[in-house]
């Protein structure tokens, strides 16, 4: 799939204020350090798509991004470690869950981890909430750039060794690196198989 428009839409917290059009939607989150918009930049080919910056949790409302008048690239809050209050950080995740629950037109959610790291609690109870809550989902291990072959070969293995203790098969994943763009085609080849052969629900 060739990007050849990426238009922001609109930010809100509200779920019932999202987006009318019954267009698919895939949405974006992670830890709020992982390198999301990053992420989302490089798959659209625009530099400041989605705002870079070096404060972790800039990211505090549901944006979405049209991607060539067909479907919408959502980017949510990221979870953790961002510096807000516990009240807000509460906000953040009611319409979070909200959106997960309530948004028909979401065909998957991508779950963004830093490969560089061993399997986190706080990816693993996340991920373990969209299972539970028949969410679809894919892990995106991003910074593959930072570390040998390997090593990403070892850190991957030992998230399906975990995941394998309570689910039946690995959820499908990506290995990706924003500044090299490594990952970019597998990934939009895939929402492009989506968009081909998933209806949103009316």
């Amino acid at each position: 799939m060739h990007i050849k428009s990426a238009t922001f839409v609109m930010s809100n917290s509200d779920v019932a204020k999202c987006p009318k059009e019954k267009l698919a939607e895939y949405a974006f989150i992670g830890r709020s350090n992982v390198g999301k918009s990053s992420l989302i930049n490089m798959l659209t080919n625009r530099k400041s798509l989605a705002k870079t910056s070096g404060r972790p949790g800039k990211t505090q409302l549901i944006n979405h991004f049209l991607i060539n008048d067909n479907w919408f690239l959502v980017d949510l809050p990221g979870y953790g470690y961002a510096r807000v209050s516990k009240s807000t950080k509460k906000v953040f995740q009611k319409f979070i869950t909200e959106y997960f629950e309530k948004r028909r037109q979401l065909i998957t959610a991508f779950v963004l981890v830093d490969i560089r790291h061993k399997p986190q609690p706080i990816d693993l109870e996340f991920m373990e909430y969209l299972g539970l809550n028949g969410i679809p989902f894919s892990i995106v291990f991003t910074k593959a750039d930072k570390l040998k072959p390997k090593a990403i070969e070892r850190h991957i293995e030992d998230y399906k060794n975990i995941l394998l203790e309570t689910w039946q098969d690995m959820p499908n994943y990506f290995v990706t690196s924003s500044s090299k763009n490594i990952g970019k085609d597998e990934l939009l080849g895939y929402i492009d198989h989506l968009n081909n052969t998933i209806e949103v629900e009316q």
